[in-house]
């Protein structure tokens, strides 16, 4: 459904998720959650697209998480926990496994799920002002496997532990440092090279941007190989794509992507 806080707008073929909540550092309550799950599921099916950016509003969070104070009604028996869990990861599960390339722009407050955000995307950008961290000791919480899968793969076992189980918030420098940041740009412009990272991104080739997503996450062992990913891993000579930038090279022109 709908949300007035979860907002997707687009610019030629790049799409942003804006997360509308600056009031309370764009923390996440549960209707939000569920929403950005279907943004991002839209997103994933609308093949015309060639990158997403997911950014909070303002420039003082990205996101702080989840909304603690929504709990009392959210969450709590069994039955509540239950929808909450599964709506939760289905967010996280749709940002993760959306087609086309993801990037967070991660400036100021990164922390909880909104660090758990950041990490299912294929690039996060952030400064010397982000702080990045999961603070689940704190609440005496676990995160779930599939939540811890993606950071685990990024930095590794070590410096997980410090996030987890020390309960670690680094600054921008060190979440570059630890893997945690694609990049780090001076303060303030987080949000302009989230955007002209998506726009890099947009001028190759959308087949090869998405085969790559794809593959990489198949060989970190998130997704299977199937005989269907072997054709179409040899079909690229079939594609209008790349019979287009072939001429291209051979005319010195710079190949114009369509996707077909």
């Amino acid at each position: 459904m709908p949300h007035d806080l979860i907002r997707t707008s687009r610019e030629g073929v790049i799409a942003t998720v804006l997360i509308d909540r600056e009031g309370k550092r764009n923390c996440l309550d549960l209707p939000m959650w569920v929403a950005l799950g279907e943004a991002f599921a839209a997103l994933s099916a609308d093949e015309s697209l060639r990158a997403v950016v997911v950014r909070g509003a303002g420039e003082a969070a990205f996101c702080a998480g989840a909304d603690i104070a929504a709990f009392a009604a959210e969450r709590g028996t069994p039955e509540r926990e239950e929808v909450y869990a599964r709506e939760l990861h289905g967010a996280f599960h749709a940002i993760r496994t959306c087609i086309h390339p993801t990037i967070a722009a991660c400036s100021g407050w990164t922390m909880g799920g909104g660090c758990g955000i950041a990490t299912m995307c294929d690039f996060r950008v952030g400064s010397p002002a982000t702080r990045m961290g999961i603070p689940a000791r704190n609440l005496g919480i676990f995160y779930a496997y599939e939540e811890i899968d993606p950071i685990m793969q990024m930095v590794g076992y070590a410096v997980t532990a410090e996030i987890l189980i020390e309960g670690r918030v680094f600054t921008g420098e060190e979440a570059q440092a630890k893997g945690l940041l694609s990049r780090l740009v001076e303060d303030g412009a987080v949000h302009a090279e989230a955007q002209a990272l998506a726009e890099r991104i947009a001028q190759g080739s959308p087949l090869s941007a998405r085969f790559h997503k794809r593959a990489m996450q198949q060989l970190r062992g998130e997704l299977p190989i199937t005989a269907e990913d072997r054709v179409r891993e040899g079909s690229f000579a079939y594609t209008e794509d790349f019979r287009n930038a072939a001429r291209a090279f051979l005319d010195k022109r710079k190949p114009v992507f369509e996707g077909r």
